[in-house]
């Protein structure tokens, strides 16, 4: 079967399972029915051969499981692929954001650019109602207010008569159309930052809102309210968590679990623990913006200033002067507004966010959790790895070399290391069957086929180091049963068809830097027999030693004067001359002995 074969069938398989819970009431998006798909394929429990083409009872079969997945009222794991699939559809990184903010604003204000530009005005009233959608165009696109209000249309009309009169309009006409276009971009810039600095100086900026002052309140606000959703999180991470370690790890059987319920704690579990992951993202950018806003409105001010010391009393001012200062103001305001579409994107995410977190409270209701965390010492990760801190002895493990251990007083850049499974240990994942018990780096991190990984406590890392093969193998078998984990895990190079893989989450990794006590010392020379002690590398030194060969009285010193062509300036160079053997030494860096005879002097 070719691959548009196969296409068509999977796109009928998805087809077939959207139509059959809309039957039954529910609508689900075709992301969510393509994750699932492959989901239940993946799954050894149902049996499928992905080496072999489906057959008509495989694909009915398919159908069947796929719809039952989806329209579990009591599953935590399917909340959480909800979560995960809602997340990448609808969360990107800062800059696709504001690329895909930028676009969608310029292709809606296209179709009224278009007849501008395309316009063939000749008439007084024809060129009345072009000018009047010029102004609006300009008004719409900087955003400062709205296109209904009066006032609002007479203030940007009289910003946009100051730089660009009607009765230019005709030299307007005859650009060509990206001149016209470039010119209305200027020309709304230009526009704004006068509105902008007449408001701030109390001469209009009617519509306008004070979005320094907005963002400066709404941020900490959001940042707050996901703080809180992180802490509420937090809670139920702590007491699930609490509960698992203290029965799986521990062995201390509970009467009062069941294995079914025990399976949808660690469900649960794997939930809320997504959702803090995710929480902490939008928190990371939410705080980065913050710093942006900050960044922003100090400019704002500084060029706000900067005009109002330009043109304070002042009945002229050159446009080359003040045109491009209410361009710059334009443009810190088209930032801040950004800033305002990003926090609401940020907001209504981590808000929709929870909205997938609510069957394992069904589930897990006060009078089920009482009883179960009765006895049991609630603990966070920090609590938890304090109390297990103690590091792997380097010669238990030594035996098993395809094993590197890494600690911080052999590796410089230890703590920036990105460990597979998100930092969680992989020895309790398989161990236990999904339990998340977050790694401890102090105990040491083991580098193995170049990935790293950290361990709840010194004896696991001890079982890993033991087989670390069948762990990594195991991590991949745990997440077909449990997908959810794939995207928690990060578990990408596995599964590269199961779930869209974010763009930065791997984009710094760093390699272990390790450091080792060692020496060298570079001989002076290898061979001591062929040691010169009379070398000389001296050129000119070599020269004094041949002047002191010859005996003083049997030489004579001629001074010749000589002069440098280009400059004329004269200088002296000594030659020896030996009359007995008609050899001569120079002294200075003059090559070749000259014609002139000036000056004489012999020894006696």
């Amino acid at each position: 079967m070719n691959f548009t074969q196969t296409e068509s069938i999977i796109k009928n398989i998805i087809r077939e399972i959207s139509q059959e819970c809309v039957n039954k009431g529910h609508t689900v998006s075709e992301t969510l029915v393509a994750f699932m798909v492959k989901a239940v394929v993946l799954n050894p429990k149902h049996g499928f051969n992905v080496d072999r083409n489906l057959t008509k009872e495989d694909i009915n079969t398919l159908i069947k499981l796929c719809v039952i997945n989806l329209l579990n009222p009591k599953s935590p794991s399917l909340d959480t692929i909800k979560m995960q699939v809602y997340f990448d559809m609808n969360y990107t990184t800062r800059e696709q954001f504001l690329e895909e903010h930028r676009r969608v604003l310029e292709s809606r204000m296209q179709p009224v650019i278009r007849e501008i530009t395309d316009s063939r005005a000749q008439i007084k009233e024809e060129f009345e109602n072009l000018y009047h959608k010029i102004v609006l165009t300009i008004l719409l696109r900087s955003g400062l207010g709205s296109p209904s209000d009066l006032s609002v249309v007479r203030e940007a009309t009289a910003a946009v008569q100051s730089v660009f009169p009607q009765a230019e309009l005709g030299t307007f006409l005859a650009l060509a159309k990206g001149d016209k276009e470039r010119q209305l971009m200027e020309l709304t810039m230009i526009s704004t930052g006068i509105r902008l600095f007449n408001k701030e100086y109390c001469k209009g900026g009617k519509g306008i809102d004070d979005l320094p002052a907005i963002l400066t309140k709404a941020i900490p606000q959001t940042s707050k309210t996901i703080e809180r959703d992180i802490h509420n999180t937090s809670e139920y991470i702590n007491k699930y968590t609490s509960i698992l370690h203290h029965i799986l790890t521990l062995e201390q059987k509970q009467d009062k679990i069941t294995p079914g319920l025990l399976n949808l704690m660690k469900q649960s579990l794997i939930n809320v623990r997504q959702l803090e992951s995710f929480l902490h993202i939008i928190l990371l950018d939410v705080k980065n913006s913050a710093s942006q806003v900050e960044t922003y409105v100090k400019e704002l001010n500084s060029y706000l200033e900067t005009i109002n010391f330009t043109v304070e009393n002042k009945t002229a001012v050159p446009t080359a002067q003040v045109y491009p200062q209410f361009i710059h103001l334009a443009q810190l305001w088209n930032y801040l507004q950004e800033e305002m579409v990003l926090l609401s994107v940020y907001s209504n995410v981590a808000t929709s966010l929870g909205s997938f977190s609510k069957v394992h409270t069904n589930i897990f209701t006060d009078s089920v959790m009482n009883p179960l965390l009765k006895g049991i010492e609630i603990t966070n990760d920090l609590t938890r790895m304090s109390s297990c801190s103690e590091k792997v002895v380097v010669a238990v493990v030594k035996e098993y070399t395809s094993v590197e251990w890494l600690f911080p007083d052999n590796t410089t850049n230890f703590d920036k290391l990105v460990l597979e499974c998100r930092g969680f240990c992989p020895v309790t994942l398989c161990k236990y069957e999904g339990l998340l018990l977050r790694g401890n780096r102090d105990i040491g991190i083991a580098k193995y086929q170049n990935y790293y990984y950290a361990f709840a406590s010194k004896e696991d890392a001890y079982a890993f180091a033991e087989e670390a093969d069948k762990y990594v193998t195991s991590i991949s078998e745990i997440a077909r049963v449990n997908p959810e984990l794939i995207q928690l895990l990060e578990l990408y190079n596995q599964f590269t068809s199961i779930t869209p893989q974010r763009k930065d989450s791997r984009r710094y990794i760093h390699k272990a830097i390790v450091k080792c006590e060692s020496e060298t010392q570079t001989d002076t020379h290898f061979i001591e027999k062929n040691i010169v002690k009379s070398y000389e590398w001296n050129e000119w030194e070599l020269r004094r030693k041949a002047v002191k060969l010859r005996p003083a009285n049997t030489n004579q010193v001629r001074w010749f004067k000589l002069c440098t062509p280009t400059t004329g300036i004269p200088g002296w160079l000594a030659w020896l001359w030996n009359e007995k053997t008609n050899c001569s030494y120079q002294s200075g860096s003059y090559i070749g002995r000259p014609a002139e005879i000036i000056i004489k002097y012999c020894y006696c």
